[in-house]
């Protein structure tokens, strides 16, 4: 008995040295900037983990949505573009990723440094901290939504989620204007680079293939693409202006339906698997952000980032 004793105790130890701060939430909701803001402003001595499974790969930077190299204000970023697909490994897995990320703590550890895992992939993330993990089961599956037995509540390390919280219908109406954003900055001529390259079309980028963008604009450029010399938004050719305006719609309803199926898992996370997440409110911030004005900045730090810096502290001093 005492030796069964001793060893969840040390077990236990083991996990509190392991220390490391887990930022969820839907897309949108403005985890990249905040755990950016912690990292630059707060917790100098960290280091983030990317864990969307779409920004693991290399390419689409506009169309992932990843974090510029200016915004990140000099933090260290792991799993941000760095993995390429090829015939032998075409797709970065969650057990990929719970092997790759797991590493990539113990060297941050090992620097004295914590970790920041920022992202909004669910599955990635537990397949990462899941003590016992089995690749073979979908726990977040329609077939297991009644099934809290499916979760290994028992975690690797010692950690503190903070779940950035945003009202859905605030999220969504944020989200479409992020589409419109992300196409001024350059998306469509991006994907259609991408398409015009040979190997687009290979079964290597079957991960790169799942970002949203990429199948609803694929349909339009398979049909217009080889029209050379004129516009793509041509408003004098109805067919082409109806298509894009199509596709664009589709990315916006798609976004907001990814928005939905990550907070679904959240509250799986929460309530089935038991994890303790410190929940964070964004929607004023968000809101007042879609606005513009000079209130913007002043609200995201009261509402956003002075609760986080907060919880973290405890949570380094416990």
């Amino acid at each position: 008995m005492a030796s069964t004793t001793t060893t969840t105790s040390a077990s236990a130890s083991a996990r509190r040295q392991k220390k490391i701060v887990v930022i969820m939430g839907p897309t949108g909701c403005g985890k990249s900037k905040l755990s950016v803001d912690l990292a630059s402003r707060f917790f100098p001595s960290s280091e983030i983990i990317n864990s969307d499974k779409i920004q693991v790969y290399r390419g689409l930077d506009i169309t992932t949505n990843k974090i510029p190299l200016p915004d990140r204000k000099n933090v260290p970023h792991h799993l941000l573009g760095e993995f390429d697909s090829s015939e032998s490994h075409p797709e970065f897995t969650p057990s990929d990723f719970r092997s790759s990320a797991s590493l990539t703590i113990s060297q941050i550890l090992s620097r004295r440094k914590i970790p920041f895992i920022v992202g909004g992939s669910n599955s990635f993330i537990y397949a990462l901290l899941a003590k016992k993990f089995n690749p073979e089961i979908d726990v977040f599956s329609e077939s297991n939504s009644e099934t809290d037995s499916v979760f290994c509540k028992e975690l690797r390390y010692s950690c503190c989620f903070i779940w950035v919280d945003v009202s859905p219908p605030v999220l969504n109406q944020y989200l479409v204007k992020r589409v419109d954003e992300m196409l001024d900055s350059g998306m469509f001529e991006e994907l259609a680079e991408y398409f015009a390259n040979p190997v687009s079309g290979s079964a290597s980028q079957c991960g790169l293939k799942k970002a949203i963008g990429v199948p609803e604009f694929q349909r339009y450029l398979k049909r217009f693409q080889n029209e050379q010399g004129e516009d793509w938004r041509s408003e004098d050719d109805v067919e082409k202006k109806m298509a894009y305006e199509e596709a664009v719609r589709a990315i916006k309803d798609n976004t907001c339906q990814l928005a939905k199926r990550q907070l679904g898992k959240i509250l799986r996370l929460r309530e089935a698997a038991g994890w303790e997440l410190k929940r964070v409110e964004a929607t004023e911030s968000l809101r007042a952000a879609m606005g513009g004005g000079r209130r913007v900045a002043d609200i995201w730090e009261r509402q956003v980032v002075e609760p986080s810096v907060k919880i973290v502290k405890r949570f380094l001093m416990e």
